[in-house]
């Protein structure tokens, strides 16, 4: 670890259920690792998420101490029920205002962790630059928990030293400097992330440093032409696909081996299939259940992606099942939670949220009347939301969304496809 050893908090006596809100450091990996080695379940929690989303992944984990950077609080959350197992809970984003916890084993982490060491061996890789927070899965897995099982040094920064401002800010000429500085192998980026790298490569004419081995890029379709772009600036980027129902990363695209565009073949920990609806299913490496939730895990889990797997074991992705937004940040994003907190403004009397790969969401607002103030009613609802689910940019609906303008359903569901079509150059603006 690229960083003096810190020292341990002293947690209270008896702490069993550990969250943490802490920036990437030595800090954060000293807590994660204590509390492996004395049976402490770990709850790493983002710094972006709300109060609410706080006190609510707090009180349905049944936390009983907090660690932050400035200090450690007991909590007096009672016990709660957890899958025999649980080692560690991830909370999602939230696809609702609620974050979902999934809570995974040991087994399963470490699977994973040694399924990504087994396959990357040839590349050799010995220094690794955590660019992601520690509380979102894929770098907790990939970035710290498979480099530190396997002896790969890794570059533990503030989460502002490589360029990462919040969840949705990201300054590359910082990640550059960083890279350089600390002479990295290997990163794991978000496909924004990696956009805007490529950009500012081209655009001071540089190229990625030599140092680097392998740029792996989830959380979010990237696409074949944002990879070879970038693979011409020297970045050698690859594609990869993971859930953290399977506890991270279960595809992996590898340089000398890869399809620009798929998620990449299996990694050894890693089965998946695709069923007869299209949907994914992956086994392997799966959780232990979702917290508060007594419904057992099946042995193939469904994904709600939609794709296939081809003769040479590529896995494509070709959509959601359903519509929740995943953003070019890699966050879950429901359009209907940001839909409600629209309407519930007087100006507002329909609202519909795309941003599905974009860095930033927008919406398409029905007034309710002529003089309706809509700029203050998305200023409003962005006032109750993460940074990650606020409105950046909105038009005034050309029609109301109803049958009768072929924008919504005969129940009144909005017509997304056609909402889309019909305020496509506005929403592009």
């Amino acid at each position: 670890m690229s960083a003096s050893t810190p020292t341990l908090p002293t947690l209270p006596e008896g702490t069993r259920m550990m969250a943490t809100m802490l920036d990437n450091g030595p800090g954060f990996i000293a807590l994660d690792e204590a509390a492996a080695a004395e049976g402490i379940v770990h709850v790493p929690l983002p710094l972006f998420f709300t109060p609410a989303q706080v006190a609510h992944a707090l009180q349905a984990a049944g936390a009983d101490t907090l660690v932050t950077a400035d200090g450690v609080q007991r909590l007096p959350f009672a016990p709660v029920a957890l899958p025999p197992g649980t080692a560690k809970i991830t909370f999602t984003s939230g696809t609702t205002g609620a974050p979902k916890g999934v809570c995974l084993t040991a087994a399963a982490m470490d699977a994973v962790a040694d399924g990504l060491i087994a396959a990357m061996a040839p590349l050799g890789i010995t220094r690794h630059l955590n660019a992601l927070p520690y509380a979102v899965l894929l770098e907790n897995i990939a970035g710290l928990l498979a480099p530190r099982r396997h002896g790969v040094d890794v570059v533990a920064l503030p989460l502002r030293e490589v360029g990462l401002i919040g969840s949705s800010q990201f300054d590359p000429a910082r990640l550059h400097a960083a890279v350089e500085a600390h002479g990295a192998e290997s990163l794991i980026l978000l496909p924004q992330m990696l956009r805007a790298w490529v950009a500012w490569l081209a655009a001071t004419g540089q190229r990625a440093p030599a140092s680097l081995k392998l740029v792996a890029v989830g959380g979010a379709a990237v696409g074949a032409p944002l990879i070879e772009a970038a693979q011409a600036l020297g970045i050698p980027a690859c594609e990869g696909y993971g859930l953290s129902e399977g506890a991270s990363v279960q595809t992996l695209n590898l340089p000398g081996a890869q399809r620009p565009g798929s998620a990449g073949r299996a990694l050894p920990h890693a089965r998946l299939r695709v069923n007869g609806d299209g949907e994914i299913e992956v086994a392997g490496s799966l959780f232990a259940g979702y917290l508060g939730s007594p419904e057992p895990v099946p042995a193939w889990w469904p994904t709600g992606d939609l794709g296939r797997i081809d003769a040479d074991g590529y896995v494509w992705i070709d959509g959601r099942r359903r519509n929740v937004l995943i953003t070019a940040y890699g966050r879950n994003v429901s359009p209907e939670w940001i839909e409600t907190a629209l309407r519930s403004h007087p100006a507002v009397a329909q609202a519909v949220v795309f941003g599905d790969g974009e860095p930033a969401l927008s919406a398409v607002l029905w007034p309710t009347n002529a003089r309706a103030d809509l700029q203050a009613a998305v200023d409003a609802a962005n006032a109750t939301l993460p940074d990650y689910a606020r409105i950046a940019r909105w038009t005034r609906g050309r029609a109301a969304f109803d049958p009768s303008t072929g924008l919504a359903t005969a129940n009144g569901r909005p017509q997304r496809p056609a909402i889309a079509s019909l305020h496509a150059d506005a929403l592009a603006t």
